[in-house]
């Protein structure tokens, strides 16, 4: 997505509500992050090393892998990488397992990058979530960092609850099943609200 589709997709949401477009006058405008150098792949399998750890050491952890499997993170590279070379850069066991089963799926077909663009995010997350250690948020954090789409609504994810119980001075966050209903007025921009929840942890002080 361009930076002026960007641009617009935001002004569109901010229309929604002026409560939102409050926000986005006082945050500014988001900025995606940089999508992975090593793609679709790379891009999940950073997600799994990074599980339940500080950002410092995944990192770390990750920079060893890469060099492990030669310096681009693909399944293919990583299916010729052995099992001690992968636990030698400090992959546990259960990482290494799901890393194997990404590269597995994607070699076999079950996950297939190159149809990501023709399928709906329902479609993808199913796919998805049928690998060992992505689970639904990962599936959703996927579709909005690295595929760009802009109606993912996360809401499950703690910070988009508590964000939207700010911005919108709730009592409490909202639960996911409340929070489900009150997305459905930004629709096709709830990826856009989303990362405005986040954003209003940072700028907005609590009532």
């Amino acid at each position: 997505m361009t930076r002026v589709a960007l641009a617009s997709a935001i002004d569109e949401a901010a229309a929604r509500d002026p409560v939102l477009a409050n926000l986005v006058s006082q945050a500014g405008v988001i900025k995606y992050r940089p999508r992975s150098a090593d793609g679709p792949f790379g891009a999940l399998a950073r997600a799994i090393v990074f599980q339940q750890l500080a950002g410092r050491a995944a990192q770390a952890i990750l920079g060893r892998v890469v060099d492990a499997v030669g310096g681009h993170l693909t399944a293919e590279a990583l299916s010729l990488t052995s099992d001690e070379a992968l636990r030698a850069a400090g992959l546990s066991a259960n990482k290494l397992a799901s890393l194997r089963d990404l590269s597995g799926k994607v070699l076999d077909g079950t996950v297939d990058f190159t149809r990501f663009a023709r399928q709906s995010d329902d479609v993808i997350v199913d796919r998805l979530i049928t690998v060992r250690g992505i689970g639904r948020w990962t599936a959703e954090m996927f579709l909005m960092f690295q595929l760009g789409r802009l109606d993912v609504w996360p809401t499950g994810d703690l910070g988009v609850r508590a964000g939207y119980g700010r911005i919108w001075q709730l009592p409490e966050p909202p639960a996911p099943v409340d929070l489900e209903v009150e997305g459905d007025r930004f629709r096709p921009w709830r990826s856009i609200v989303a990362w405005y929840c986040w954003r209003a942890m940072d700028t907005i002080t609590p009532a």
